[in-house]
């Protein structure tokens, strides 16, 4: 199993976002601005959805990886760090979603 971490993806979107646009797709969609960057992370979540419910195992583990990776980038466009995201889920997580559900 691989160590590799959703820390080590927002780093390294961190370190590519100040390369030259030219360079790096990931400063090119920094530099396009945030409508550019939340349009393609939904591309990739209908096509994490299409792969899911066509049941493609392989395809889904490609999209759900670009669906990881563009949430990485609007996170990073829009100054939230995971640690936030991490702090919700932790938040969530310690009621049953059911409950959780029925306090919002």
């Amino acid at each position: 199993m691989s160590g590799f971490t959703l820390s080590d993806l927002e780093r390294i979107v961190d370190e590519r976002s100040k390369a030259s646009p030219e360079e790096s797709w990931t400063a090119k969609l920094c530099a396009a601005g945030q409508p550019k960057a939340a349009k393609k992370l939904g591309e990739e979540a209908i096509e994490a959805v299409m792969a899911a419910v066509t049941n493609d195992r392989d395809n889904l583990t490609y999209e759900a990886a670009d669906l990881l990776y563009h949430l990485m980038v609007v996170l990073k466009i829009a100054g939230i760090p995971l640690q936030n995201v991490m702090g919700e889920l932790e938040r969530r997580t310690a009621q049953s979603g059911l409950q959780e559900k029925a306090s919002r």
